[in-house]
């Protein structure tokens, strides 16, 4: 993994300058000043000014090529989610391409949803619809998780996680269909990074470990193939391919090879100018070595889904040992490393809707989207399907035609009937795959050729749904028998939102009015009413959901009210707000217990919860902040946070812990730092001290820097301060550890 280094924001401008003109630069700049003035007063976790994040966004999109509109996005792409602009604000500044893709990268109003996955649920199906419509709002979202996993170590060891289980499992597999392996692979390498340190570290130090041997064997077989290719007389060039941790891990898990069985680890890429000079290549690698039997693959004459061509080869190379070698045109390696973008490249084409373009079915991914949108209007299903079909692996079929459809890995023939057409699925009872009588079930394998067996007579059956395994097929198959119970549908889906809002206390008549209902409508992306009651009479979509939605502005403004009054209340009740600068100084005596061992003054209703970014712990000098609408936050009264919070001024209000000695029964989350020279076993002794001395290990997470100096990373239950001193000072009797300390968030 390269070491990753910040562009500044003439850095970025000088890349945008390379090929836009005077006028799309200003605007750019424009959009550059405007952020950073929105920006002005946050920073990051790291601690570094917030406008260092949008400006590496942006780099990146210029790096790669893209619209003036497209690196103004990069810039301002935080500012609806984090400061007072508004969407309307872009749009009348920079226009509604600009206001669009920041929209569609903006996550929802976090207070629509009862649970934190539906709350991502639905903002990564906004993102993937909007995304349908201009695929730039994704360019722009790849490049702000890349900037976040490069300064993921400034967060928790869970949020790490977290987000890197996120990137996996959705940005690293959209890079990939998108065909952008240039931020695919650092997506995937840096989420590994963090998911699974052990293995990560392994594998980095195996390849350390014999580097310098391999790379003298890849020099001596570049050495030995030019000699050959310039016999053909054309023009070539030959490089060393790069290695991604992550891939050499999955090889190794998938096909049970050990390390030195994994052949892309000697790799080699020989770049030509046409497609003809491609195979003249090939032809000159297989006449100088002996090709190993089922190792090559031509994607130039089938390419992958995401537009990837090349030649790969595996040959027994000098000395018995596999190597494998990939040709492609310098088009097919832009193509490669820059996927999407080398297609719709700001001097090529017209980034605004796949539909302009002329290349639709380089972005098949894109439809399939906007069907499972019309056919999914559960975000966890949506969600759900787009993980297991979109960014699943592939088999590729053939119909006897030779038509190539593409499914997801696991497809039976059903699925593949019900591809070709509904009427095609509806009416199958078998199939004959490669000449052969097949059943249904019958798992598809790459190269099949199927022939889908129908009757005019024949229907779906129930079972069927559990059958197959594309989320299309199941839809169409439950969408047959919903028109069959349509009517009952209907009426017991309006009823179980009646019931719903009931048992909520809400009148029905005042949120299933024609107003409520259109919004929603709008919003779940369903054409009719009939048909969103249909959903949840059939049990597609929950009753619970819609309700949720239907009273979320009431919700909302009602919590609201009621945290203003409280707030009001505990600011005018003569409980006197403490300023900065005797926040730590604060010992009034309460009478209120809240929870967590928190005492205020007169106020027993009050929202009450601990700073994540200081979590103080009972010892700690603390400080109430009258948060709007959230009640009170309990900070460290050295956390830095309040420090430079220049609204805290009459916010602040004296808080105490109830009784720090008897809070022993209630555990706290306390973040620590060791640091120490690296050895064997040094993070196994930090383990075994931890263990010895706190009842719960939280997060772990570690790493060593280029001068072998150890980071690790801990989250522990304390009791209280006393407890946090006693267990840095006995960290620091570690050997080869010299400094412990308390870790903000």
């Amino acid at each position: 993994m390269s070491k990753y280094v910040e562009m500044t924001h003439e850095q970025v401008i000088d890349a945008c300058k390379k090929y836009l003109d005077d006028e799309q630069i200003a605007f750019i700049e424009e959009a550059y000043q405007f952020a950073k003035k929105a920006h002005a007063n946050q920073k990051r976790a790291s601690g570094q000014p917030y406008i260092v994040h949008p400006t590496q966004v942006a780099g990146t999109l210029a790096n790669l090529g893209l619209d003036p509109d497209t690196i103004a996005a990069g810039f301002l792409h935080d500012t609806v989610e984090d400061t007072d602009v508004t969407n309307d604000e872009l749009k009348e500044k920079f226009g509604k391409d600009v206001a669009f893709i920041v929209d569609g990268v903006t996550k929802l109003n976090k207070y629509e949803y009862k649970s934190h996955q539906e709350f991502l649920a639905e903002n990564h199906r906004k993102m993937l619809i909007a995304m349908a419509k201009d695929i730039r709002v994704i360019m722009v979202k790849l490049a702000d998780r890349l900037h976040n996993m490069h300064t993921l170590e400034h967060l928790r060891p869970d949020k790490q996680r977290r987000i890197a289980s996120e990137t996996m499992d959705i940005y690293a597999p959209l890079a990939d269909r998108l065909g952008i392996g240039t931020i695919k692979w650092e997506l995937e390498d840096l989420s590994f990074h963090y998911l699974n340190p052990k293995e990560y570290y392994r594998i980095v130090n195996l390849m350390s470990l014999k580097r310098s041997e391999r790379e003298n064997y890849i020099n001596d077989t570049i050495n030995t193939l030019k000699s050959s290719l310039d016999s053909l007389g054309i023009k070539y060039d030959i490089q060393g391919r790069p290695k991604h941790i992550y891939s050499i891990y999955k090889k190794m898990v998938n096909k049970h090879k050990d390390f030195n069985e994994i052949y892309d680890l000697l790799a080699v890429r020989v770049i030509v100018d046409t497609v003809k000079d491609c195979y003249a290549v090939l032809g000159a690698v297989h006449t100088k070595w002996k090709p190993m039997p089922g190792r090559f693959k031509d994607y130039i004459a089938v390419p992958k889904v995401n537009g990837y061509q090349s030649l790969h080869t595996t040959i027994i190379g000098p000395g018995g040992r596999p190597l494998e070698i990939q040709i492609r045109t310098e088009q097919m390696h832009e193509v490669a490393e820059y996927g999407v973008a080398a297609h719709w490249a700001y001097k090529r084409g017209n980034f605004n809707g796949v539909e302009q373009t002329d290349s639709n079915e380089k972005l098949d991914m894109v439809r399939e989207i906007l069907e499972l949108k019309d056919e999914t209007q559960d975000a966890s299903e949506f969600m759900k399907s787009v993980k297991s079909e979109i960014f699943s692996d592939r088999v590729y079929v053939f119909t006897p035609k030779g038509e190539v459809y593409e499914l997801p890995k696991g497809s039976v023939t059903l699925d593949f009937a019900y591809e070709i057409h509904t009427q095609v699925g509806s009416h199958a009872v078998g199939a004959k795959v490669n000449g052969k009588l097949v059943p249904l079930d019958y798992k598809l394998k790459n190269g099949d050729v199927i022939d889908i067996m129908t009757q005019s007579n024949a229907s779906p059956s129930r079972d069927w749904i559990d059958l197959v395994k594309t989320s299309r097929a199941r839809n169409k198959i439950r969408r047959y028998f919903r028109n069959l119970d349509r009517e009952n549908s209907i009426e017991q889906g309006e009823q179980m939102v009646a019931d719903n809002l009931r048992e909520q206390g809400f009148a029905p008549k005042e949120f299933m009015d024609k107003e409520h209902i259109d919004k929603l409508l709008e919003d779940m992306n369903y054409h009719t009413v009939d048909e969103m009651y249909a959903s949840i009479g059939f049990g597609d979509l929950s009753a619970i959901s819609v309700v949720n939605r239907l009273t979320a502005d009431i919700r909302h403004e009602n919590e609201r009210k009621r945290q203003k009054e409280l707030e009001e209340e505990i600011l005018n009740s003569g409980q006197k707000a403490v300023s900065e600068s005797n926040a730590k100084n604060s010992s009034a005596t309460m009478k209120i217990k809240h929870k967590n061992g928190v005492m205020i003054q007169g106020i027993s209703d009050l929202m009450l919860h601990l700073a994540k970014c200081c979590n103080p712990v009972p010892g700690d000098d603390i400080v109430g902040y009258v948060t709007k609408g959230r009640g009170v936050t309990i900070h460290r009264s050295d956390c830095r946070n309040i420090a430079n919070n220049k609204d805290s001024q009459g916010r602040l209000i004296e808080v105490e812990w109830e009784n720090v000695e008897e809070s022993s029964a209630q555990s706290f989350n306390a973040n620590i730092e060791v640091f120490g020279y690296n050895r064997s076993k040094l993070l196994s002794d930090v383990i075994t001290m931890l263990n010895s001395l706190t009842p719960n290990i939280n997060n772990l997470s570690g790493k060593v820097n280029e001068d072998n100096i150890a980071h690790i990373y801990a989250t522990v239950a304390v009791n209280n301060s006393a407890k946090l001193d006693r267990i840095l000072a006995k960290l620091r009797d570690i050997p080869d550890v010299y400094e412990t300390r308390r870790a903000d968030n």
